[in-house]
């Protein structure tokens, strides 16, 4: 690992909207007060296909740590997929909440929020 980690952003360009903007304002703040390295943020549209795979081919081809998203909204059925947890930490801003591919391998409950 690097010493400062690289993280990459990741959104629906759907789901953000209007508001695509401040969300990867947010992704980049985020990342600066844990101290990743925000290379860059890919934005799929609602048309990608296997947009979970092609996001962890170039996770996988840049070497990136952590990937950070607006929130669990931006994934299918409002849940952070697994396959993706178990080759890089992912980060959501909304909720704030890590799912660490170094843990146990279960995803957290989040308390009521509905994912």
């Amino acid at each position: 690992m690097r010493a400062t980690p690289d993280a990459l952003g990741y959104l629906q360009k759907h789901v953000s909207g209007n508001q695509q903007q401040w969300d990867e304002t947010r992704m980049r703040s985020l990342a600066a007060r844990l101290g990743y390295n925000l290379r860059k943020t890919v934005a799929f549209s609602e048309n990608t296909h296997q947009p979970i795979q092609r996001l962890v081919n170039v996770v996988r081809n840049l070497g990136i740590e952590a990937v950070i998203v607006p929130g669990p909204q931006h994934f299918d059925g409002r849940k952070v997929p697994a396959e993706l947890v178990q080759v890089v930490d992912v980060i959501t801003v909304d909720p704030e909440a890590t799912y660490a591919r170094r843990a146990t391998g279960e995803l957290p409950e989040m308390n009521g929020v509905q994912r």
